[in-house]
């Protein structure tokens, strides 16, 4: 996985963060952040489609974390929620992507972002949503490594 595609996981986070935090819109925080430069070193139509996709498939999205965790999603501490959601639409919509990525990715940004183990956390809702939506990937891996 290429260091770009990751900055622009570690990015999205922060705007999408922002997004939950202060309800401003997309196109507003956006332009911040590429008036910050902090889109430089970042696959930027990577972070554009996490940070436009999350949005505009946040029902589907939530849904889809809902049936895992242990609270609302709206409950979830936002960093995390922010990192759970970029994970789920991955896994939802970007089925060229091997969910061991989604998942390692998704650990990692909560290790560098979330507070002390928040990283299982992540790890343990992604893996449920990989398990029922990504069944047959699994499988074929599972038997391949037998």
């Amino acid at each position: 996985m290429s260091q770009a595609r990751t900055n622009a996981r570690k990015t999205a986070v922060q705007a999408l963060y922002q997004w939950q935090m202060t309800g401003q819109s997309l196109v507003e925080i956006e332009r911040q952040f590429v008036e910050e430069e902090r889109l430089k070193d970042v696959q930027k139509s990577y972070f554009t489609e996490l940070f436009h996709g999350v949005p505009k498939n946040l029902s589907d999205i939530d849904e889809a974390l809902n049936e895992f965790v242990d609270r609302p999603v709206d409950m979830v501490d936002p960093v995390e929620r922010a990192i759970l959601r970029i994970g789920a639409y991955e896994l939802l919509h970007r089925l060229d992507m091997p969910y061991r990525v989604i998942l390692n990715e998704a650990i990692n940004l909560a290790k560098y972002f979330g507070a002390d183990g928040s990283h299982k956390y992540v790890n343990g809702i992604l893996d449920k949503i990989a398990q029922k939506n990504r069944a047959v990937e699994i499988k074929a891996k599972t038997q391949a490594a037998k």
